[in-house]
C-alpha cells in the first residue's frame, strides 16, 4: 500500500509552497489540501502568466491529477466561485478533476463580518487575521453549529443557514454595529449574501466525495497522493506563536484530522523554507530586520501577501526556529525557495541561537510571544551573482552552496530542492548533475 506524502511550509507562511506543489504534480496522482481556507494565497507562475489560488489545490493546472479539497479545509462559496472563473479564463475547467469533502465546512458571510468585528475590538492587540472568517468558522465548527458542503444538498440548508446567520447577527448587534454599516470585499452584507448563496445552486457540478474513504481506498490502489498545506507550522493553533497564529494544525498531524488517514499512512514530508524569513501581522519575530537589508529583501522578493497585499515583514534565517518546525512535522526533505532574492548581497546572516533570561539557548521556549528572544547571528559570505538561469546543482556558486550547506550542517536534514525564481522551469533538483 502507497503512503501519503506531505508539503508543507516551515516559517510563517508564503514560503512558496504552491510553486512546488505545482512543479511535483507531475510525480502524483492526486493532489490533496489538508487544512486553511481562503486566508492561502498560493502563487503559481509559468507561461509568463501569475496564478494565486487560496482553496484549490495547486495541482489543479495539471488535468491527468486529481485535486481534493479535504475535510479540513474552510471554504468560502464566494471566493471559491471567483477561483473557478479565473480558471475558466485560463482554459481550466476544474469541474473535471476537482473533488470536494461533504465534510468540508462552510465560511459564512456573517463568519467574515465576525472576523472584522472581532479584530477591531482587540485594539492594538490585533493578530492580524486577513479578515476571511477563518477563526469564527472554525469557531463554529468546534462549537458544533457549523456548516458543512454536504449540507448545501439538504432540503432543510436554507433554513440551517438563517438559523447560524442570525446568531451571528445578534453578537454583532452585541458589539453595537449595524449589518447595513458593514462591507465584505467592498459589498453591502446583503450583496455579498445574495452572490454567496448563488454558488449553493451550482454546488452539485462538483464531484461532492466522502474524501476520507476516497482518500485510503487510493492507498490501497497503490495511487501517489502528496497532502498540501496552507500557511506554516510556526502559525499552527497549538504550536505557533500563540495567540497571533491561524485557527488549525497547519503541521503533519493536521493530515490525518484534515483528510481522515492513520499516522502509518504518513510517507514522506517535505518542509519549504524560504532562504531567509518573512511574517504577515503581529507576532513575535526574533530576526525581523528594520534597515536598508530588510527593505531590499522585502522589495526584491516582492514581499508583499498575495491574499492582502500587506508587505511582509522580512529577517534573517531562524534556525532554531527551524530546528523546532523539523521536529513538530518529522521532516525528512528539505526545499529552499527565493534564494534568488539573495543575489545581490554581499554577506549574509543567520540566526544560530537566542539570547534569553542570561542564557544561550537554541530552542522556543514558551516565554517567545513576549519578545524576550534576541538573535545571534553567525556571519556568511554571498555569492553576489545571478543565479536565476542556472539549472543543475553543481552550477550553482560555491559560496551559494557553502550556505546551504551550513544550513544543512545545523539542521541534518538534506536539501533536495533548490528554486532559484518564481517560474515552475527554475527549479533545481539537488541530483541532477
Amino acid at each position: 500500500m502507497k503512503k501519503i506524502d506531505v508539503l508543507l511550509g516551515l516559517q510563517w507562511g508564503d514560503e512558496g509552497k504552491g510553486k512546488i506543489v505545482d512543479v511535483l504534480t507531475p510525480e502524483y496522482d492526486m493532489i490533496a489540501r489538508f487544512q486553511g481556507g481562503p486566508n492561502a494565497g498560493h502563487t503559481l507562475e509559468f507561461n509568463g502568466i501569475k496564478h494565486v489560488l487560496h482553496t484549490i489545490p495547486s495541482g489543479i493546472f495539471h488535468e491527468k491529477t486529481i485535486n481534493i479539497i479535504g475535510n479540513g479545509v474552510l471554504i468560502d462559496l464566494y471566493i471559491f466561485q471567483k477561483e473557478i472563473d479565473k480558471l475558466i479564463e485560463r482554459n481550466i475547467d476544474a469541474r473535471k478533476n476537482l473533488k470536494i469533502s461533504k465534510k468540508a465546512h462552510l465560511i459564512l458571510p456573517t463568519h467574515r463580518l465576525l472576523d472584522a468585528v472581532y479584530e477591531q475590538s482587540k485594539g492594538n492587540s490585533k493578530i492580524g487575521s486577513t479578515l476571511k472568517g477563518i477563526g469564527p468558522a472554525y469557531t463554529d465548527r468546534t462549537a458544533r453549529n457549523g456548516l458543512r458542503i454536504g449540507d448545501t444538498q439538504r432540503t432543510n440548508f436554507i433554513e440551517k443557514y438563517n438559523h447560524l446567520k442570525n446568531i451571528h447577527l445578534e453578537i454583532i448587534k452585541n458589539h453595537q454595529l449595524k449589518i447595513e454599516d458593514l462591507q465584505i470585499e467592498n459589498m453591502s452584507f446583503s450583496e455579498y449574501e445574495e452572490k454567496w448563496l448563488t454558488v449553493v445552486n451550482h454546488l452539485n457540478e462538483f464531484d461532492l466525495i466522502d474524501s476520507e474513504y476516497f482518500i485510503n481506498q487510493a492507498l490501497k490502489d497503490n495511487k501517489t497522493i502528496l497532502a498540501e498545506g496552507a500557511q506554516g507550522s510556526l502559525l499552527d493553533i497549538d504550536f505557533g506563536s500563540y495567540p497571533f497564529v491561524t485557527s488549525s494544525n497547519t503541521i503533519t498531524a493536521g493530515v490525518c484530522t484534515g483528510l481522515g488517514v492513520s499516522p502509518d499512512k504518513i510517507g514522506k514530508v517535505l518542509g519549504v523554507f524560504k532562504a531567509y524569513c518573512t511574517r504577515v501581522g503581529s507576532g513575535p519575530f526574533p530576526t525581523e530586520l528594520f534597515d536598508n537589508d530588510g527593505e531590499k529583501i522585502r522589495e526584491i522578493g516582492r514581499e508583499f501577501g498575495s491574499t492582502t497585499g500587506r508587505p511582509r515583514r522580512c529577517g534573517w534565517l531562524d534556525i532554531p526556529a527551524l530546528n523546532y518546525a523539523i521536529m513538530l512535522n518529522g521532516v525528512t526533505d528539505l526545499i529552499v525557495t527565493k534564494i534568488d532574492v539573495l543575489n545581490d548581497f554581499e554577506e549574509l546572516k543567520i540566526c544560530t541561537s537566542y539570547e534569553f533570561d542570561k542564557k544561550t539557548i537554541n530552542y522556543i521556549p514558551f516565554e517567545a510571544e513576549d519578545n524576550l528572544l534576541t538573535p545571534n547571528f553567525q556571519q556568511i559570505s554571498g555569492w553576489n551573482s545571478n543565479i536565476n538561469e542556472i539549472k543543475t546543482y553543481n552550477q550553482l556558486p560555491e559560496k551559494l552552496k557553502n550556505y546551504l550547506q551550513y544550513i544543512e550542517n545545523n539542521v541534518n536534514i538534506p536539501i533536495s530542492i533548490v528554486s532559484n525564481g518564481p517560474d515552475r522551469t527554475q527549479t533545481i533538483f539537488r541530483n541532477s548533475k
